[in-house]
């Protein structure tokens, strides 16, 4: 359900729009659920569309198209590792197959405990840093050798 706080958050991103486009406004409604819920469901869309007076099935169309929202619960801390070309040349999926072995998932999957969940992502734009990495979609990772790699999840791990 969303709160009233959180409709008054997507009412200051729908004022940055003409009052005929405030669907314009629905990545950011969708990050704003995502941050309070920590992912967006079905009946978030749902609430999303009637807030911004559009289809349900395009909000949900935004929401598979990047990989940036979480469908599902994920782990307090999501790892997307690039597997891009340059990346892929670089290692990239040594260092997806070195998280995997770390962590005991698969990609995809989710850690027992909840920290971790792990995912491959498309191209991060940091291509001469590869291999790459974005943790909880926000801090970008460069030069992930499986040595750093394990110290960021050591460091993670630690801060729980």
């Amino acid at each position: 359900m969303i709160s009233e706080s959180t409709k008054n958050r997507f009412a200051r991103e729908v004022a940055k729009y003409p009052a005929d486009q405030k669907q314009s406004a629905v990545m950011a409604c969708l990050a704003i659920v995502q941050q309070e819920q920590g992912f967006v469901s079905k009946e978030s869309e749902q609430q999303i569309a009637d807030y911004l007076g559009m289809p349900a099935i395009a909000v949900h169309e935004v929401t598979t198209f990047y990989n940036m929202y979480n469908q599902k619960p994920v782990g307090k801390y999501k790892l997307n590792v690039c597997t891009n070309l340059p990346c892929q040349l670089r290692d990239g999926q040594k260092a997806l197959q070195h998280l995997e072995k770390k962590l005991g998932i698969a990609m995809g999957e989710t850690t027992a405990d909840g920290l971790f969940t792990l995912q491959q992502s498309e191209c991060l734009g940091a291509c001469a840093d590869s291999p790459v990495m974005l943790v909880n979609d926000r801090t970008m990772c460069s030069f992930m050798t499986s040595e750093k790699l394990d110290q960021l999840v050591d460091g993670l791990k630690g801060a729980k």
